[in-house]
Parts: structure tokens; C-alpha cells; sequence
């Protein structure tokens, strides 16, 4: 049986995910490529790689994907690494930059700034580089380890986790593990699971290897890591994707979301989360 092709997101927050992946623990059964989160989910939409660590939106918009159960990256207070930059207050932002690396944010930012703010910015997406970004526009939405550079006393800085918090009282889910059902197999479940699971008993490490890739303070890494960041996929963190899912189509006027379907052990290959279960055959 040939390997399965797995795209991992190149940012800290994805490498406790990633554990055994980033050790070639697994490097047997699959074949490991580590790109920006927009490039995962072209490369899954694609038939490019097989499973990937997507951003959540792209659940919505990739036919034919079941979901795998048991992580995610999410954040239940100030996610540190998904932020709004301004020059304007933020009710008043006319003109936005996108991170080109962003798909989920890019769909959070738009959401938190028509229901917190009443505005309604253009968008259109950008290299992230803050200070390009902001000399032609009156915000930035910057991601992932790019974020981490930016101080938060910077200005009118916005984290959008926090803001999702406070507009729904709920975590949110920036990314979790996609698969196309044709490659569903036995084992994939427990895989990931004791990936994540070393990972996030590896933390420190992670932060110590970031620290010097970064140039970032390894403690401040690694209370990103553990009090930022969550990554366990369960039902709080399932209602939050579950609203944001909603709150997007409104957003889009697309109609009712696609609900979330899981790949799991048994002769149909899924288990169903929300609504209405997709078969994988």
C-alpha cells in the first residue's frame, strides 16, 4: 500500500500536531510536506496530498473531505498568533491587507469587524509584511509565527480570539486534520492521536527549537504554546467550529454550511459530528 501524503502547516502552532511526523516516527506510512496554511489546502483540494492539516474555512469549500477526530488548533482566550493591525479604529478600517497565508482568519477577521464593529473594509491579500501592508492600507491581518513578532502594545492590535470569545462565548478552531475519504485506512485515528499526544508532552522542546529558528524568547514560546494554544478537538471546541461555520455562511450568503463529518473505524469509514453524515462508500 502506498504512503499517504500528509500537508503539515510550517508554524509552531502546528508542530505539536506534527510530533512524530517532524521525528519521521511515521515516515513508513507516510510522506510528511510542511507549507503555509493556504498552500495545504490548495494541495488538498488538488489531489496533491491526501490528508492535510487545513485551515477551517476549507472544510466548506473542499469537496469530498472527512474530518479526523481528536485535534485541532484552537484557542479559548488570546490566540497571540492571529491578529488585527490598525491605523484606524477598528470601526472605521476602510481598507484591509490579508495575509496571504490566511484563509480561516481571513473569514474571522471579516466576521468580528461586520458584528463588533459594523464595518465592512475591502480586502484583498498581501505579502505579511506589516509595514508594507499598512503603508497602503488602514489594516493588517497577520498570522502565524509572523504574529508572534508583533507587540501587542503596537498601536490598535486586535487579537481575533479574543474577539471571537467575546462575540460568542465560545474557542475557536483555526485548523484540524482533513482527509479525502478515498484515503481513508485503518489506523489513521490512533496515528495522529499518539502524534499529538508526544508533541504536547515535548512542548518545551518545541519551544527551545522555535527560539533559536525564531529569535524569539523560548519562554515566551512556550507560554504560547501552553496557555495560547489548545489542541484538543472536543465538544466546546466542536460548538465553536460548528458557529463559525455558520457565521461564515451567513457572511458569504451561501445558505447552510456543510456539516462536520468524521473518518472513522468501520465498514461506512465515517462518524458523524453535526447534521447530516457523508458516506465514504
Amino acid at each position: 500500500m502506498s504512503k499517504l501524503r500528509v500537508g503539515i502547516v510550517d508554524y509552531l502552532n502546528s508542530r505539536p500536531l506534527a510530533w512524530d511526523f517532524l521525528s519521521g516516527a511515521l515516515a513508513d506510512r507516510y510522506d510528511a510536506l510542511y507549507e503555509p496554511p493556504a498552500r495545504v489546502a490548495d494541495l488538498l483540494r488538488s489531489g496533491d496530498i491526501d490528508i492535510g492539516l487545513i485551515p477551517s474555512i476549507e472544510y466548506q469549500r473542499i469537496p469530498d473531505l472527512l474530518a479526523i477526530p481528536g485535534n485541532c488548533v484552537a484557542s479559548d482566550s488570546a490566540v497571540r498568533s492571529v491578529l488585527l493591525v490598525s491605523k484606524a479604529p477598528f470601526g472605521e478600517i476602510r481598507t484591509l491587507a490579508l495575509d496571504e497565508n490566511s484563509r480561516t482568519s481571513a473569514t474571522l477577521v471579516r466576521i468580528v469587524l461586520k458584528e463588533l464593529y459594523a464595518s465592512e473594509p475591502d480586502t484583498g491579500p498581501a505579502r505579511p509584511d506589516l509595514g508594507a501592508m499598512l503603508a497602503e492600507n488602514d489594516a493588517a491581518l497577520i498570522i502565524g509565527d509572523p504574529a508572534l513578532r508583533i507587540p501587542m502594545e503596537q498601536g490598535r492590535v486586535l487579537d481575533l480570539a479574543t474577539a471571537w470569545k467575546e462575540l460568542t462565548g465560545l474557542p475557536f478552531v483555526f485548523a484540524f486534520w482533513a482527509i479525502r475519504s478515498s484515503a481513508v485506512r485503518p489506523g489513521l485515528e490512533s496515528d495522529f492521536a499518539a502524534s499529538a499526544a508526544r508533541g504536547r508532552a515535548n512542548l518545551g522542546v518545541l519551544a527551545h527549537e522555535a527560539g533559536r529558528e525564531l529569535g524569539l524568547p523560548e519562554a515566551y514560546l512556550l507560554e504560547y504554546l501552553e496557555r495560547n494554544l489548545s489542541f484538543e478537538l472536543g465538544a466546546p471546541e466542536l460548538a465553536g467550529l460548528e458557529e463559525f461555520f455558520a457565521r461564515a455562511a451567513r457572511l458569504a450568503g451561501t445558505g447552510e454550511p456543510t456539516p462536520l463529518t468524521f473518518a472513522a473505524a468501520g465498514p461506512r469509514g465515517v462518524e458523524e459530528a453535526s447534521g447530516t453524515t457523508r458516506s465514504t462508500g
